[in-house]
């Protein structure tokens, strides 16, 4: 091997060693379709405190520290999408609440339907003790 594969090879042990440090630990298996409960921590001037958001999974980037999950909830008639680095340090806790049956990697089409259109199907998993 030359040095220029020595050194990117190098460089790359030093990124995964790197990202695996950044990553948020005791996080459950997030999918999409799930309905989350997330703490997410406001800070306000001098001040901080804990605002709760429960809302669908509709998409998500898997590359691992930097994970991002788009949710979506209606708050008054009023649709609201949020994008949420999950292993930043704003996050303080992710619960799943449901899962839903899917069948694609991306619910964008939630976005055209509303009331009964927008429900997805509960599937019931086994956890395993």
């Amino acid at each position: 091997m030359n040095k220029i594969q020595l050194a990117s090879k190098s460089l790359q042990h030093l990124m995964t060693c790197w990202d695996s440090q950044q990553v948020t630990v005791g996080l459950p298996i997030i999918r999409i379709g799930d309905i989350l409960k997330v703490n997410l921590l406001i800070q306000e001037g001098s001040k901080s405190r804990f605002q709760v958001l429960e809302a669908t999974v509709i998409a998500q980037t898997n590359s691992g520290a930097n994970k991002i999950i788009n949710l979506r909830k209606i708050v008054h008639g009023i649709a609201v999408e949020r994008l949420i680095p999950i292993h930043s340090t704003i996050v303080a806790g992710v619960q799943v609440i449901r899962h839903s049956k899917i069948r694609r990697a991306k619910l964008y089409y939630l976005r055209f339907s509303f009331g009964k259109k927008s429900k997805l199907q509960q599937v019931f998993i086994k956890e395993n003790v």
